[in-house]
């Protein structure tokens, strides 16, 4: 069946055009060819057919769109036409004209004419003949193009390729009398066999529906199409039959970097459990570390750092966990329990914005309990560092902000903050195709034992999780295990554990090996989206792949079974699932322990994986070139595997399937038939069904000498093949989606890299290719929605599949919507952001097409000699394999592909994995068997197949081998011109470079160029007789690719490998003409890549020339060697080679710096040459190094040809020489300029920098310095003077300031104010951190809404005046930082903190501190002076014997180079001062020594390495400048990773012989040296001479007295006056009213100024510091002067390059000593803590909880006492007297608590030094919040008291007491942060009542009593005038509290306790039974006396 269209043509187009037509149907296009300058009629005459393989609906559509084509950029759509084929079914026949529609679905005047059939099967419908309506044009146009839409559509916007290139090619029809199709083989008729094959697979085409690949006829290459110069040469020749090379070679993974893992453990709060002794344990992988214990604490302060270093590959460190867990009373006797715990892996850290968690709360939780809940909180700061990542930390001014646990969760964005409990279940089903893990010996021994040759392997699975283990059973003796056991772990969910090891291991008695290891990511198998799964996974196979399968007893490549680096071979495949269950922590039946469980589970049946299908894998080696001399000459063949089938040197056992299917097809199944069909031979062996039999390696053949490095195989026209079948189950789907998204995703990056290159090259247009590029990938990922859903009922689809299904079409339908939108707002001025977004896409295509669940296993080509595996390849089977759909095929399958072998495991890491074992040019088809009619399709055409004798048979029998007997020759010519910034390989740091080129066999050489990185080659090199197999039209199109290797010359031994790069030459056959535009090719650069880094560009242009039937005549012809000196060297010819012109470059040659050693010997007479193009200079030579290390003559200058294009320009070299005695040069160092574009000298425009206003310039500057906000009010009337008005009211300001404050929150304020008096510099520093904090946080929400202005932005498209747009941006700094103070205020509802504590306090003045170096915020102060660093020795690899980039510097050149056109302009020459010696470089300084006085003032140090073994140091700090040093060892700070020095140090230098400043952090000890810490270096030479002025940093206000005081010696008067002078600039020019006029700008100030006195005084400074402030707006002479500052400078450790131990903050000021003397240093001195006493009284308790059962009584009662002490100092505890028995909870004790401590105000911090054990040296220093702890106890005597509630209070805000104990309720601490708060040390006095609170069982607070307190502080002054007692002793004793009676103990007083507690409760019964008793006594003594008194009454005696 089949749908014909014929587009006959369009009609009525408007305007000239070269126009093109896409005819769509069923998602398939065509593209019609394009019809160049038609004006109103484009006749197409094109016909395309759709084989379609279900009957064509009546409702179905054909699409036609026409566009106006663009070869550059997108084409324009004019219109479309659709129809529905309703009556094209009925008729099978139909012609139509009609008009187009637009976008907007209007008809317009254009039409188009097609002619439609169809015809059925069944012939129902008219049959048509052949040739009926296709009359072929002339043979060039015969070219019909196909192209599916657009996902593949082959040609990327500008790169090389043709427009409508297609997958597959037909050689073009020639003229004959047929049509087109007859020249398709139509199927046979379908045997009966086919039928029920069929019927199993519906998705499959019939025979006849010609394989719609056949039909893309091939367009030729554009003539014009545009080359990028680029990396992507190469890559965006995206080919029909030839596939892009990989050229980054070496594996990255497994190679061990440096990591450090800081972490720091600040506090813990909510810890759950009574009155603990909690000590953080912090634990990575292995390691532990502990802080200290804190005593009887639930909310211990710790801020202690650790540091964990590890040298391990990143796949290890990532998969590392990080345990904290607190443990309750740990010491040395016993381990302590258990609190809680918090795991987190490496990784999830690592890939946290800058690497780290800032100040979070880790949620501890207990792995024993799971239904407990949370278990407290761990506030931390974790950083992992690998080597070159630097972090940038928030400054930690004080401890605000943090408060908020919820709101900082140490949790990764997107993660919910309530996690709850998972179970996982990992459910291990069976594994096979295991290797053997014995030898044969072991095996013969055993066989000999027992009797009986089992499997030699006892194989269990361990999978690793989030730090746990579990293991099955071990299946003894079995290479296909059966387990079905699943192993369940319980952990938090989400987990922050991202991998999961799953690993087959062999049990041993020795020791256990891994057998094969694979990861699970889980963020693969799970979607955290609103829409989105839990973790699933499979049932599903997983391949495991590792070392070789031969077994041996030292495997080398072992850690590839561990899962280090990429696997060599296939080891097993393991069947497992996944699935996750959130528990409901609530129910009762629940486990609530965390360990690990193993139980069994019931089989899965066979069909749950899918259904198994037979697969067929075809290969062919065309070419096996560049084989490593080293492998010797040994024959070599080559062995293809997939799975164990292929494999033949171990034996293999076979999978179960394939014994099941061969059962069913009744033949017995049996060991030597296994062996048989493993033993493969040449010929081919027969199965009993006709199946046939793989033949898995090529032929063993001898290699031929290539050149000295490499041999080739003669494959010339016979190539060998293989072919493997094998039996896997069908999950063909998986891939084919992978695939999908592979190939958006390549066509993405490919037209990134196009936008990148065309912004790089400053191309036109770069916004037009983006969209473009957004087009193409808004139509593919809507494409993958279409295409995606098939199948969906296979057999085997498991939930992952589903889901993942479901969530990749949502995310690509997004992913299309966004792509549309963001393609609308790419404007030029936005391509860079737009660009960075899609990036991100890349990224996310990148993830979703990576499959979690594996089918097919990947390919491996092995290189084999001598029996030997020698070398691999690794091709993955989703990559080859075959679809019938376009879009699925994987990218490599049925193509030519140019693969490098390489070493395997730690062999191929360095240099050896670089260079290459051999090059093949390798054909592969991976496909369903049954789909295999056309595996060779794709192959280069023109060959015979050669099947072996015996099969003549069987027809469907591949060929072992492909004769090709159609071959062409040609010529190649190789232009070298330039390489530049290569790698440095020999000691002297520089190479001696040379190329290899290689094509086909051949390979040629250029010359050697010595000693230089940037060589010149200029040379062509001549192939000739090139001979390449295949149809010549293919071989135009699609010619081999080439490989360039530049190679450095050693004197002795082997040439050392440089790097590597591929291109493409350009193809010209014998009938073309050599003539633009094709002809002669360009330049282009092509990367070149050493591994996986790059080393260099090369420029070069490659062509390749059929050599006809005439012979090299018909040839452009090659111009002869024309340089006599170069010998019989090819030079490039004209052509090709640039158009150069005339520039001169001079050379500002000021000195050199920092020579180390050459040969040991010290350099003396240094000289520096530079050299550009082959012209140069020399300097002058220095005669005395040491004495003055300057140049005397300063500029020189050389004329040079260089290329008009500044993309060419040749790299400048700087090269340093000593010049010693008797003539000798030794080589000191070379540096080695790239791109000279920063030095191209441009002149002044005069236009620019508002020069062309008459008029002055009013600017107007907001009141408030600390945020620089401005506003132009520019007025451009000529007459009027404008003014800049700059407002320096005090009191608007205060104002400002508080009403600001008091907006805020409901603080309380108090109305004292600070005095100036009391201000100092830190004062001064803490505001000024503030503000810089403030601006971070306002950075990140200006961010946050950058994204919502973008579209404001874009319509300020114009071009405004540069100036303009620099104010606008500052105007809008202060929107920000009002913005990022709402942000914040959102996000916190609670009290006053931070910004807010400098309440109403008199507004300070502020310096800035920049949170990096100084000299990064301007630019290295490079300004006119800049360093040029030297090297020598080899450029570091990671491989051993080379250095690191930093130890290879060996000097500093500084100097500057200016270059220029020649004839320079006349303007330049008339200035009058100009001075013709010095050239573009006028007005600098001269350079002749200069004493400096050097002031370096250090505040302090933060996050310093511990260097001691407790986990800090005692730094100090030591300063060197030349040959001075201080250190400052005695005032070593102990014990302290945050040390505050607050020093200046003075020291007296020389420019330029001392000009480089090191300040170094040491660690001081008692024994032994100290060790370096980490140290800084600044240049201070460069900032002397720079415009910026940093010589002393300008403050923002001027003042003669107090802590803001002037101190640079001249006045800001004197700078300006003297700024002017240099600028050559009017003025300053100071009038009446406050202003002053400077050029043309006039500014306003004020003019007065107190002295100490107080008296006003009228002075022009504060006028002079306006316009200072706002230099850089002088136009030409302005640039930004620097402010008065600190930095903050990270310290280095040369043992540990890279890696931050550190940083400092620091200033450096310098004053010239011919200058007058500056002032004394600012006292920067630490502040010292002030004394303070706080007297707390206990008055009363009450409610407090009655813990004790009565003796007697049986009541509750509580013996009570209150128990105080501050944060830090619990061994100072003070307790109450006992109030015993109280039965109501009521207290009294009027108890005088005492606590003396030093704080810090301005930190708010008490300091406390006490030593941490009896051995320590001296005390440490410990900085603790201020808080108040209160507990409440029932004293008992005879065991330990019971612990009843506790509070502790914030001195600086704590919630004001309630009035009475009735108000005071446990709202006081649960809503602490909405109470309004007070702080002691403001109000001085507060009394009230507090709730002691503790938690229940259920962890819930509650009340458990309350407290009547007086908290009073006082100075240590105050506290000395009126002293008071302890307790109630005197002085100022408190009265006796009135007990009740009761309140007494027992056995002290018995007779009172009698009274109070037996006879106050029983008196009535006690009187009730005396009475009771007496009367008892008295009816006894009756009783006694009566007989007696009877008798005597009878007896009457």
């Amino acid at each position: 069946m089949a749908l014909v269209v014929h587009l006959k043509k369009v009609t009525e187009l408007r305007g000239k055009g070269d126009r093109i037509a896409k005819v769509t149907f069923r998602g398939l296009s065509f593209y019609s060819r394009v019809l160049e300058g038609c004006e109103d009629e484009a006749r197409f005459e094109q016909a395309f057919r759709w084989p379609v393989a279900s009957k064509v609906d009546g409702n179905e559509m054909l699409e036609i769109q026409v566009f106006n084509y663009s070869k550059v950029f997108t084409n324009r759509l004019i219109g479309t036409f659709r129809m529905v084929l309703q009556k094209v079914v009925e008729e099978g026949y139909l012609e139509v004209s009609d008009t187009l529609l637009d976008d907007n679905n209007t008809a317009i005047r254009t039409s188009v004419s097609i002619e439609i059939k169809y015809q059925t099967m069944d012939g129902s419908l008219r049959v048509w003949g052949d040739g009926e309506f296709l009359d072929i044009p002339d043979e060039h146009d015969g070219n019909f193009q196909f192209e599916t839409d657009s996902l593949l559509s082959r040609h990327s916007h500008g790169s090389r390729t043709s427009l409508g290139r297609s997958s597959q090619s037909i050689p073009a029809f020639k003229k004959a009398g047929k049509g087109v199709f007859s020249a398709m083989k139509l199927g046979k008729v379908r045997s009966a066999k086919d039928e029920h094959k069929k019927g199993d697979d519906p998705a499959i085409l019939d025979m006849e529906d010609l394989d719609h690949k056949a039909m893309r006829l091939r367009g030729g290459l554009d003539p014009d199409c545009i080359s990028l110069a680029s990396v992507t040469a190469v890559t965006t020749n995206v080919s029909n039959k030839r596939s892009k090379p990989d050229i980054k070679m070496e594996p990255s993974a497994g190679r061990p970097v440096d990591y450090q893992i800081s972490v720091t453990v600040i506090e813990a709060r909510q810890l759950v459990g009574l009155n603990m002794d909690p000590v953080v344990c912090v634990e990575v992988g292995e390691e532990k570390k502990y802080t200290s214990m804190k005593e009887s604490t639930n909310c211990p302060y710790y801020n202690e750092y650790f540091v964990f270093d590890f040298h391990v590959p990143p796949d290890v460190m990532f998969d590392k966990i990080l345990k904290l867990s607190v443990i309750h009373s740990k010491n040395l006797l016993r381990s302590g329990t258990l609190v809680g715990t918090f795991k987190i892996d490496v990784g999830t850290v690592y890939s946290q914005p800058e690497h780290q968690f800032y100040h979070k709360w880790a949620m501890l939780s207990d792995s024993d309990d799971i239904t407990a809940g949370c278990k407290g909180y761990i506030k931390c700061d974790i950083a992992v560092v690998g080597k070159g990542d630097n972090i940038k930390t928030p400054h930690k001014a004080n401890e605000t902000d943090e408060d908020d646990i919820e709101g900082n969760l140490l949790l990764p964005e997107g993660v919910p903050s309530e996690r709850q409990w998972a179970r996982f279940y990992v459910k291990i089903l069976r594994a096979e195709g295991l290797p053997k893990m014995n030898t044969s010996i072991m095996a013969n021994v055993k066989k000999a034992f027992i009797g009986e040759n089992r499997d030699l392997v006892d194989p269990y699975v361990q999978v690793v999780f989030a730090g746990q283990k579990g293991k099955t059973s071990v299946q003894k003796s079995s290479y296909e295990p059966i387990w079905n056991e699943q192993i369940i772990f319980t952990e938090m969910f989400p987990p922050l554990c991202r991998r999961m090891k799953v690993q087959i291991r062999d049990s041993d008695k020795v020791n256990d090996v891994a057998i094969g290891t694979h990861f699970i990511d889980l963020r693969k198998i799970a979607n955290d989206g609103d829409k989105g799964f839990l973790p699933t996974l499979g049932p599903a196979w997983v391949n495991m792949y590792g070392s070789t399968r031969n077994y041996t007893l030292m495997d080398e490549h072992q850690d590839l079974n561990e899962g280090l680096g990429e696997g060599v071979s296939f080891r097993a495949r393991l069947l497992l699932s996944i699935a996750v269950e959130i528990l409901d922590t609530t129910s009762a039946e629940i486990m609530s322990s965390t360990e690990v469980q193993v139980e069994p589970v019931p089989n899965v049946s066979e069909s749950a994986t899918g259904k198994v299908e037979e697969f067929f894998l075809f290969g062919s080696f065309l070419e096996a070139t560049m084989i490593d001399r080293k492998i010797g000459d040994k024959p070599i063949s080559f062995e293809v595997t997939i799975g164990n089938y292929g494999n033949q040197t171990d034996g293999v056992s076979k999978a179960s399937s394939v014994r099941k299917k061969k059962k069913d097809s009744g033949v017995d199944s049996d060991e030597e038939e296994s062996e048989l069909i493993h033993n493969s031979s040449d010929e081919e062996a027969e199965d009993d069904d006709g199946d046939l039999v793989s033949v898995s390696s090529t032929p063993p053949m001898k290699p031929v000498v290539t050149d000295r490095n490499y041999f080739h195989l003669p494959y010339f026209e016979k190539k060998p093949c293989i072919y493997i079948k094998s039996w896997w189950q069908d999950q063909r789907r998986r891939l084919y989606n992978s695939n999908i998204m592979d190939k958006i995703a390549d066509k993405l990056e490919e037209g990134l890299n196009d936008v990148q290159e065309i912004i790089k090259t400053e191309k036109a247009f770069p916004e037009r290719r983006l969209r473009g590029v957004l087009e193409e990938l808004s139509t593919g990922c809507s494409r993958f929605v279409t295409l995606a859903n098939k199948d969906q009922n296979q057999a085997g689809r498991t939930r992952l599949d589903r889901e993942r299904l479901k969530s990749c079409m949502r995310e690509m339908e997004s992913m299309a919507q966004q792509a549309k939108t963001i393609r609308s707002q790419v404007k030029k001025n936005t391509v860079r952001d737009k660009l960075k977004l899609v990036l991100n896409f890349l990224q996310r295509l990148r993830f979703l097409a990576d499959e979690p669940q594996h089918s097919i296993p990947d390919v491996f080509v092995w290189m084999m000699t001598n029996g030997k595996r020698v070398a691999y390849a690794r091709i993955p089977s989703k990559d080859i394999l075959y679809s019938i759909v376009d879009e699925e095929m994987g990218k490599d399958c049925g193509k030519v592909k140019a693969v490098f072998l390489r070493l395997p495991g730690k062999k191929g890491f360095g240099p050896a994995g670089w260079t290459v074992q051999a090059k093949l040019e390798l054909y592969l088809w991976l496909g369903l068997n049954k789909q295999r009619k056309d595996f060779l399709s794709g192959l280069p055409s023109g060959f015979e197949e050669n099947k072996a004798a015996k099969s003549s048979g069987l027809q469907s029998v591949p060929p072992i081998s492909l004769i090709y007997n159609m071959k062409q020759v040609f010529q190649l010519r190789a232009h070298l011109y330039q390489a530049r910034s290569l790698f440095a390989a020999d000691n002297t740091g520089l190479s001696d470079p040379f190329a290899r080129v290689f094509f086909s066999t051949h390979s040629q050489v250029t010359e050697v160029l010595s000693e230089t990185l940037c060589p010149t080659w200029d040379q062509l090199l001549v192939f000739d007789n090139v001979e390449l197999y295949g149809e010549a039209s293919e071989l135009r199109d699609d010619p081999p690719i080439i490989v360039v290797e530049i190679y450095d010359q050693d004197t002795v031994g082997k040439a050392e490998f440089i790097g590597r790069t591929f291109a493409k030459p350009l193809t010209k056959m014998t009938g073309e003409h050599y003539s633009p535009p094709r002809f002669p090719p360009q330049l282009e650069y092509y990367q070149i890549y050493r591994g996986n880094c790059t080393a260099g560009e090369l420029l070069a242009a490659f062509e390749l020339l059929q050599i006809g039937p005439a012979g090299k005549a018909e040839l452009p012809p090659i111009d002869g060697p024309t340089d006599c000196e170069r010998g019989p060297i090819l030079p490039v010819p004209l052509g090709i080679r640039p158009v150069l012109s005339r520039y001169r470059i001079e050379v500002l040659f000021w000195g050199l710096r920092d020579l180390k050693r050459v040969n040991l010997a010290q350099v003396d007479r240094p000289r520096v040459d530079i050299e550009c193009a082959g012209k140069g200079v020399q300097s002058a030579l220095i005669q005395n190094y040491k004495k003055n290390p300057n140049f005397s003559t300063l500029v020189k200058w050389f004329e040079v040809d260089l290329p008009e294009n500044e993309l060419l320009h040749p790299p400048l070299n700087i090269r340093v020489v000593d010049c010693r005695a008797f003539g000798r040069y030794t080589l000191v160092g070379s540096h080695t300029v790239t791109s000279l574009r920063k030095f191209i000298y441009s002149p002044p425009d005069k236009t620019a920098n508002n020069w062309a206003h008459t008029g002055d310039i009013l600017v107007n500057m907001d009141p408030e310095p600390s945020v620089k906000k401005m506003e132009t009010v520019v007025k451009l009337d000529a007459t009027s003077d404008a003014v800049v008005k700059v407002d320096v009211n005090e009191d608007d300001k205060e104002k400002e300031k508080k009403k600001k404050k008091k907006k805020k929150k409901g603080e309380e304020v108090d109305e004292e104010e600070m005095d100036e008096s009391m201000l100092d510099w830190w004062s001064k520093y803490f505001a000024s951190i503030e503000t810089m904090m403030e601006l971070l946080r306002a950075q990140e929400a200006a961010l946050a809404e950058a994204e919502e202005r973008e579209d404001l932005e874009i319509a300020a498209e114009t071009t405004a005046e540069i100036k303009a747009d620099d104010f606008h941006l500052k105007g809008n700094k202060t929107k920000e930082k009002n913005k990022g103070k709402s942000a914040k205020d959102k996000k916190k509802s609670h009290a006053s903190d931070g910004s807010e504590k400098r309440q109403n306090k008199v507004k300070v003045d502020e310096l800035l501190v920049y949170n990096k170096e100084l000299e990064s915020e301007f630019e290295n102060f490079e300004d006119w002076l800049h360093t040029f660093n030297l090297y020598r020795g080899k450029a570091g690899d990671d491989d051993e014997n080379s250095m690191p980039d930093e130890d290879r510097i060996v000097g500093r050149f500084k100097g500057s180079l200016c270059m220029y056109k020649l004839p320079l302009g006349e303007e330049m020459v008339r200035d009058s001062t100009f001075d013709p010696n010095m050239g573009m470089f006028q007005n600098i300084p001269h350079n002749d020594p200069i004493n400096v006085l050097v002031r370096v003032y250090v505040i302090r140090a933060t996050e310093l390495h511990p260097a001691d073994i407790n986990g800090k140091a005692d730094p100090y700090i030591v300063i060197k400048l030349g040959k001075s040093e201080i250190k400052d060892k005695e005032n070593y700070i102990s014990k302290q990773l945050n040390p505050v020095f607050g020093k200046s140090f003075d020291i007296e230098a020389t420019f330029p012989m001392e000009s480089m400043l090191t300040v170094s952090v040491y660690d001081w000890d008692l024994v032994g040296t100290d060790d370096l810490i980490g140290e800084t270096k600044i240049d201070l030479e460069n900032r002397y001479y720079s415009k910026h002025r940093a010589t002393c940093g300008i403050a923002s206000s001027y003042s003669v007295h107090g802590y803001n005081v002037w101190r640079d010696p001249q006045k800001p008067t004197q700078i300006l006056a003297k700024l002017c002078k240099e600028g050559k600039l009017d003025g300053p020019h100071y009038g009446p009213g406050g202003r002053v006029k400077v050029a043309n700008r006039v500014y306003f100030g004020s003019t007065e100024i107190e002295d100490e006195n107080g008296l006003k005084k009228q002075t022009d400074e504060h006028l002079a510091l306006t316009v200072l402030k706002h230099w850089e707006e002088i136009p030409r002479a302005g640039c930004k002067l620097i402010p008065e500052h600190v930095e903050t400078r990270a310290l280095l450790n040369p043992d540990k390059p890279g890696i931050e131990q550190g940083r400092i903050e620091m200033w450096v000021d310098m004053f010239p000593m011919d200058m007058p003397a500056p002032g004394p240093a600012i006292d920067i001195s630490p502040r010292k803590p002030k004394r303070y006493e706080l007297r707390v009284i206990i008055w009363n308790t009450d409610e407090v909880i009655l813990e004790d059962d009565d003796y007697f009584t049986g009541e509750k009662s509580s013996d009570i006492f209150v128990r105080g002490w501050l944060k830090g100092q619990q061994e100072d505890k003070q307790d109450t007297d006992v109030h015993y028995h109280s039965l109501t909870g009521e207290g009294n004790f009027n108890w005088r608590f005492v606590f003396p401590f030093d704080y810090l105000m301005a930190e708010e911090k008490i300091v406390m030094s006490k030593k941490e054990s009896m051995f320590s040296w001296d005390e440490t220093e410990y900085k603790i919040p201020a808080r108040l702890t209160l507990q409440v106890w029932d004293a008992d005597h005879f065991s330990a008291d019971d612990f009843l509630g506790a509070i502790e209070l914030d001195l600086n805000r704590f919630p004001r007491g309630a009035k009475t104990a009735k108000q005071c309720s446990i709202d006081l601490v649960l809503n602490e942060h909405e109470l309004p708060t007070v702080s002691i040390f403001r109000q001085k006095r507060v009394k009230g009542w507090w709730p002691f609170v503790a938690r229940n069982e259920n962890d819930e607070l509650e009340l458990t009593g309350k407290v009547e307190a007086e908290l009073h502080l006082l100075t240590a002054e105050e506290a000395e005038k009126s002293p008071v007692g302890l307790g109630r002793n005197e002085p100022d004793p408190l009265e006796k509290p009135n007990r009740p009676d009761t309140s007494l103990m027992w056995f002290l007083s018995p007779l009172k306790s009698i009274r109070y507690f037996i006879w106050h409760n029983y008196r009535w019964l006690i009187l009730k039974t005396l009475a009771l008793l007496l009367l008892l006594l008295l009816l006894g003594l009756f009783l006694y006396s009566i007989p007696g008194y009877l008798v005597k009454k009878l007896l009457g005696a």
